[in-house]
């Protein structure tokens, strides 16, 4: 609302100065106004605004208390010189050589907030470390740790990280320096792909156990057991698959995938450096741990169980072990505020049970557990510190959550009430529950939207213009774009570059080709950049300024490659889901047909209906009539969704009207997942 009562404001004055102009105002194409404001396309240093802003964290902040560096570099067995790790190709897929530039520098530059430059310089240690003996992480080899649990004869590995590479070397660097073992089981916290996309590096399809078997025999087997709480294979589906392309695209402005580490660039992401870029891997599950208490005893090594689902994920477990008395917390507790809603996109968390859940882990643990350590950033050790990092994380999310439900029910609407929240001192000054990842802003936009949704009562708002075509009537009203462009550079050269950045934004979504405008908006928003403590609001804000200054880029991210194996995973109902995705629903909105489906290998039978282009299906025996009859193994729905027609005719039997098999088949094109989307984010 109020940036609507600002640019009406700005409105009433321009309309006071046209009328009151004794000539007319010059037109757009009789002004240049990137030469008039001095606008050009380069990336620009800190203002003298910014540097203030940036200067001010020292008095906010206790820099003397080097509590989590120490943490970070606590126990360091070895690590390379400088780490850059590369796939077969030759490509770079992670890089800590690339943040040396973090101890060229005596002081933090202007350009970095210099809580998110501490941050990152913990971040930047790697290698291999002891948490305490008989228990192992290698850190800063890809955006998640790798964990290893020593057991009777070989390891547990906790969260095989994000890439194949990048887990291979991590156990390269193990075996150097702690010896060769064999790995006895895996077992991945929760379904983010940073968690399990290195699983390959250390399992094959020919080393891993029988799902079907029983734990006891699966181990028994000599085989490896991949382990997680129940929920997993259709949470990573759901993310990795169905809303994947658009994840992808967005995770380009949170993780900075456009941008280049420095000290004018990316800082990191607050739980890690970034992503790596290999290959993504998948195994399915070979055992679903299914309740809190639940206890298995793996190669000699007692692990009990805690079930935290609605969390950081929405199937999660953190792990006690309790001959090492030492408490696993997943992503649940990291060195970081963390995210109740994420930019890239996902479901949103319950603030209220993350709370809930680390309370209980404090209850059920805490007075045992001489260190806690996790899948991402740094272990904490001593009971009392425990204590204190454990309940001052459950303190924040449970105020988040109870202040937003506070102030929804006084009226406020969600911007209101992100602007008004801000955590008790105490928390605040916690280095752990710093922004670095996530933010109080976006977290308390996650509750509003969790409990109310995304309308704000008001209904004006209920079906509004779209943002181009809004921009066009508030260009319309403005009349004179020049004025509110030089408006703007006052305001900018003023340090008011949120202000800025909304009303340049508008211009550039009535006209794109706007360069003035793109100009003054990157520069608003890469001086926002400079001054964000979390890193992947950095990463957004400077990826804009880019994309406003260069053009769309995120065609030519270098993406992870993938083995398929999330895909091929897939159950019968998750692939016809995935199916009326991908459903040019348009083009087949004025066909109705019906298919039966017999599944061979699994013995079930689906009828599936397209009406007015939507896909509908149940498990049952087929009744009635169909337009065909499709008969073939599961894996046969795979070569339908891919439209691999070649291989279809040799696994697929197809009875009745094929011409109907082709025309579905054509029309599942609406989502090109290998290639990712590179739609406009910050332009129309």
């Amino acid at each position: 609302m109020k940036r609507i009562v600002a640019l009406l404001m700005a409105g009433t004055m321009l309309f006071s100065l046209v009328s009151c102009a004794s000539e007319p105002a010059e037109t757009a194409e009789e002004v240049d106004m990137v030469s008039e404001l001095g606008l050009t396309a380069a990336s620009k240093e800190a203002t003298a605004a910014t540097a203030e802003i940036n200067s001010a964290v020292y008095s906010q902040l206790n820099f003397a208390d080097t509590s989590e560096y120490d943490n970070a570099t606590r126990g360091l067995i070895a690590a390379p010189e400088a780490l850059e790790l590369k796939d077969a190709e030759g490509n770079v897929i992670w890089s800590q050589a690339a943040y040396r530039f973090l101890n060229e520098y005596e002081e933090v530059p202007a350009t970095a907030n210099p809580s998110l430059w501490e941050n990152t310089r913990n971040n930047h240690t790697y290698g291999l470390f002891e948490v305490v003996e008989g228990i192992y992480q290698v850190r800063g080899y890809d955006m998640a740790n790798l964990t290893l649990i020593a057991g009777d004869t070989g390891w547990i590995l906790f969260d095989p990280m994000m890439s194949v590479e990048c887990t291979q070397a991590a156990m390269e660097l193990v075996k150097e320096h702690l010896g060769e073992k064999p790995v006895k089981a895996v077992i991945i916290s929760h379904p983010h792909v940073d968690h399990f996309g290195g699983v390959g590096g250390v399992v094959t399809g020919e080393t891993v156990a029988d799902g079907t078997l029983s734990l006891a025999d699966q181990l028994a087997s000599g085989k490896i057991p991949v382990i997680v709480p129940e929920g997993f294979l259709e949470h990573a589906v759901s993310e990795n698959i169905y809303a994947g392309a658009a994840m992808s695209r967005r995770a380009n402005y949170q993780f900075g995938s456009l941008l280049e580490p420095g000290p004018a660039g990316t800082l990191g992401i607050g739980i890690g450096l970034g992503q790596s870029k290999g290959l993504v891997s998948f195994l399915t599950p070979t055992y679903e741990v299914k309740q809190t208490g639940e206890t298995l005893t793996i190669d000699g090594v007692e692990l009990e169980f805690q079930m935290t689902p609605g969390t950081e994920a929405p199937a999660e477990m953190n792990t006690w072990l309790p001959q090492y008395k030492a408490l696993w917390m997943a992503e649940n507790c990291t060195g970081t505020l963390h995210n109740l809603y994420t930019m890239r996109g996902a479901q949103v968390r319950d603030g209220n049970q993350w709370a809930l859940y680390l309370y209980e882990s404090l209850q059920r643990y805490g007075g045992q557990a001489e260190v806690v350590f996790q899948s991402h950033n740094w272990p904490h050790w001593g009971q009392d510190v425990i204590r204190e990092y454990l309940l001052d994380t459950a303190a924040v999310y449970k105020y988040i959550n109870d202040q937003t439900l506070t102030l929804l029910n006084q009226g406020y609407t969600s911007n209101e009430i992100a602007a008004m929240v801000e955590l008790p001192a105490d928390l605040a000054q916690n280095w752990y529950t710093r922004q670095y990842y996530g933010t109080l802003v976006q977290n308390v936009k996650a509750v509003y939207q969790k409990y109310m949704g995304w309308y704000d009562g008001n209904p004006v708002h209920l079906n509004a213009l779209a943002p181009t075509e809004s921009a066009k009537k508030w260009v319309e009203y403005l009349k004179d774009t020049d004025e509110v462009l030089r408006m703007a550079k006052a305001d900018y050269d003023a340090g008011q570059y949120q202000w800025v950045a909304e009303v340049t934004n508008v211009l550039v979504y009535a006209d794109p080709a706007n360069e003035a405008a793109r100009l003054l908006c990157a520069d608003a928003l890469e001086q926002l950049g400079y001054q964000a403590e979390s890193g992947t609001w950095r990463n957004a804000y400077l990826t804009a300024a880019k994309e406003l200054r260069e053009g769309n880029e995120g065609g030519q991210v270098v993406a992870s490659k993938n083995d398929g194996n999330v895909v091929k995973n897939m159950t019968p109902e998750m692939i016809f889901d995935y199916m009326g995705i991908m459903l040019d629903k348009k083009a087949m909105e004025d066909q109705d047909m019906t298919i039966h489906v017999n599944l061979t290998d699994q013995g079930r039978q689906f009828v599936l209906q397209v009406r007015s282009g939507v896909l509908l299906y149940w498990e049952g025996t087929p009744g009635g009539e169909a337009d065909l009859t499709i008969t073939c193994p599961e894996k046969g729905l795979l070569l339908i969704l891919s439209r691999n027609t070649e291989a279809l005719a040799q696994a697929v039997q197809v009875e009745g009207d094929s011409a109907k098999l082709d025309l579905f088949m054509e029309n599942l094109n609406q989502v090109n997942a290998s290639k990712g989307q590179a739609f406009n984010i910050v332009e129309p």
